[in-house]
């Protein structure tokens, strides 16, 4: 049955090699723990009670990550639901089985310092790459947006003198974000320099001059390399991905009294709790300062040991 179910994902379905081999592997697994091997599988054997020993003896006895025994449970789901629509079983026991809650990684952000340290290195640019690769930088940790955003931006989404910028997210949805003076005169800076490569229409509003294409525009593979050389100079952190700076952006908001609702209309969030990720970031902050510094995070009271002794004595 479970060959029949690879063939029937390799084939119809045109699941990758990769992807068939890791059903194949968990729901090998799952027969080991039934002490069979895979042949041997018999649906009328198995039970709900047996798939959810399974996941509990993965997270508790073999250490899995919720997000591993989740994706193990996920192919067993799959291979029942082929079964019931192939009539091999009447019901899908996996059906009210739940996967355990995975925890959600905090982002992580650039130092306040780290970004002060990048933005006096790019003061010294004067080429055209080194003016538009320091602005890359300050656009997004001014304004938060995405990769894919940045990318798409044209001259006409920037109205410099209301200070402003268009931004046009997921399902081309339109966005309007303010900009410094600071910015202003930089983007004014680069627009000057790209007079070098382009007098007028150019093809978007960040651009590189190819060799054999002439003026492009900046594709994602550089404007990733862009980022994470800049920032690999200044930053220990083991990333340093166009994300990073949109979270630092939604960090540093956060910190400096920002709102959550104001956060989540400039990161262009549909959902408040898409943005609420950032508050559980700056409470690990607090937490880490509250533990580090207060004298009675770490210790006991003298006060309390004290009253403690005194009673002992009467």
């Amino acid at each position: 049955m479970i060959k029949h179910f690879l063939d029937y994902i390799a084939i119809e379905r045109k699941y990758s090699p990769r992807t068939v081999e890791a059903y194949h592997d968990d729901l090998r697994d799952f027969c080991r723990f039934m002490g069979w091997e895979i042949e041997d599988f018999n649906p009328e054997d198995v039970g709900e009670d047996d798939v959810k020993t399974w996941m509990l003896n993965l997270l508790e006895d073999q250490h899995q990550s919720p997000r591993s025994v989740k994706r193990k449970l996920s192919a067993l789901k799959s291979f029942y639901r082929f079964l019931l629509r192939q009539r091999k079983v009447d019901k899908d026991i996996t059906a009210r089985v739940n996967p355990p809650k995975a925890d959600k990684p905090l982002p992580v952000f650039f130092r306040p310092t780290e970004m002060e340290t990048v933005t006096a290195m790019d003061n010294w640019a004067d080429d055209f790459e080194s003016i538009r690769n320091a602005l890359i930088i300050e656009l997004f940790y001014q304004t938060g947006m995405r990769q894919a955003e940045m990318l798409g931006l044209n001259d006409e989404d920037f109205d410099l003198a209301q200070g402003q910028v268009r931004i046009f997210g997921k399902r081309r949805k339109e966005r309007i974000v303010p900009i410094g003076e600071t910015l202003v005169q930089q983007i004014k800076h680069y627009l000057e320099a790209r007079k070098e490569l382009v007098e007028s229409n150019p093809p978007a509003f960040f651009v590189y001059k190819s060799k054999r294409k002439g003026v492009c525009p900046l594709d994602k593979n550089t404007l990733y390399n862009i980022v994470r050389t800049r920032m690999g100079e200044v930053s220990t952190l083991k990333k340093h991905s166009p994300h990073v700076l949109r979270h630092t952006f939604a960090t540093t908001m956060l910190n400096n009294g920002a709102d959550i609702r104001t956060i989540q209309e400039l990161l262009g969030h549909a959902s408040l709790s898409t943005t609420q990720v950032y508050t559980h970031t700056t409470f690990e902050q607090i937490k880490q300062v509250y533990m580090a510094t207060h004298p009675r995070a770490t210790k006991s009271d003298n006060r309390d040991s004290k009253t403690d002794t005194e009673h002992g004595k009467n």
